[in-house]
């Protein structure tokens, strides 16, 4: 009879492709938290079982917590094997893991070991690979030379459309404000999409930075320290700030029309931008955010989005500028933003980043 075998997550690192998928057997409140990247949540307790076996386990007795515990597993383990596991042939090869990699991931291992499939089940569970995420920024990213190449600009300058561009050109980018999911400013909430959790955001970049190749440059936008809610990671933001610069200069008219097109929920829903912007009224008074609500209401786009790129966004970005970042070593310059034009600012960028 097959069974499970243990994966380090040092084998890991080295050869991830070789599992159909990574199952996450914890429960549901503990994935959202975070999980392996791709891994999909097939619990064998709900949070509301864990935390009863648990308290049976620290207060009543250790051996009736197994006995529930392994009788609620067993059960659930039931229903995945009728559900996601019923059509899944003999090649199938899942990494299993759970919180430390005990029982919870053992045990579904083993009845999937018992049906025949190969199975690895993770050293340490979750836990083993957060301290390896921990260790890797701390020592390794600093030593892996990677150059990168930070795309500063005024707001609306497009900084991540030009970051996207690379990309589909085949240069290496980090999309921190995808990772985030948020666009790094007080707008930069994602309408009906919650960021991830500091330690899932955390795991986005660990993928990402482990693939980078150091002979070539990536590319990544300027950002503070945090974007939204979430912090860039201490090592990670020393690298940036330390890194070289190229800056898009593009007219204001080209920001503004930029901006209208790219953030049309703000046009669609008034109040949740007047919502938004009343938090500025401690730096600018109350007077400029009435002013900025009637031209908000009035349908006035075009004069609001000059006001607050004048008034502050534009100052905001030039009193922090050479404060979080190095002067710019080129300059990318851009008179439209339309669509059709971002490939060739994005060369630009290319080509100041590989010029000697």
């Amino acid at each position: 009879m097959n069974k499970p075998f243990a994966i380090t997550t040092a084998d890991l690192a080295l050869d991830a492709s070789r599992f159909s998928e990574f199952i996450d057997v914890r429960s549901p409140s503990e994935f959202a938290e975070d999980a392996l990247p791709g891994a999909i949540n097939l619990p064998v307790m709900d949070d509301e079982e864990r935390t009863r076996i648990g308290t049976i386990y620290k207060q009543d007795s250790r051996f009736r917590a197994r006995r529930e515990g392994a009788a609620i597993v067993a059960s659930r383990a039931a229903e995945h094997l009728r559900g996601h596991f019923s059509e899944m042939g003999g090649e199938y090869f899942p990494l299993v893991y759970c919180w430390r990699g005990g029982m919870r991931s053992g045990s579904l291992a083993t009845i999937l070991a018992a049906v025949g499939w190969r199975v690895g089940v993770l050293e340490g569970g979750y836990r083993a690979y957060r301290g390896e995420l921990v260790r890797w920024f701390a020592e390794d990213l600093p030593q892996r030379g990677l150059r990168f190449i930070v795309v500063a600009g005024l707001t609306g300058s497009a900084k991540t459309h030009v970051l996207h561009a690379l990309a589909e050109a085949g240069e290496q980018a980090l999309d921190l404000e995808g990772r985030a999911n948020h666009r790094g400013s007080l707008l930069g909430n994602e309408p009906d999409a919650p960021q991830p959790s500091q330690r899932r955001f955390e795991g986005f970049l660990f993928e990402d930075l482990r693939g980078f190749d150091p002979s070539r440059p990536v590319f990544v936008e300027a950002e503070s320290h945090r974007i939204g809610n979430l912090q860039v990671p201490p090592a990670l933001w020393k690298l940036l700030r330390e890194s070289e610069v190229v800056e898009l200069t593009v007219p204001l008219t080209a920001r503004r029309d930029f901006l209208l097109r790219t953030y049309p929920h703000f046009t669609a829903d008034p109040d949740l931008l007047l919502e938004r912007l009343s938090c500025l009224e401690s730096l600018h008074g109350k007077a400029i955010i009435e002013e900025w609500a009637r031209l908000a209401r009035a349908g006035h786009w075009e004069m609001l989005v000059d006001s607050l790129l004048a008034t502050h966004y534009d100052p905001a970005y030039r009193r922090s500028r050479l404060k979080l970042y190095r002067e710019a070593r080129a300059t990318g310059l851009a008179d439209s933003l339309l669509p059709a034009e971002i490939p060739f600012l994005a060369e630009t960028v290319r080509q100041a980043a590989y010029r000697e």
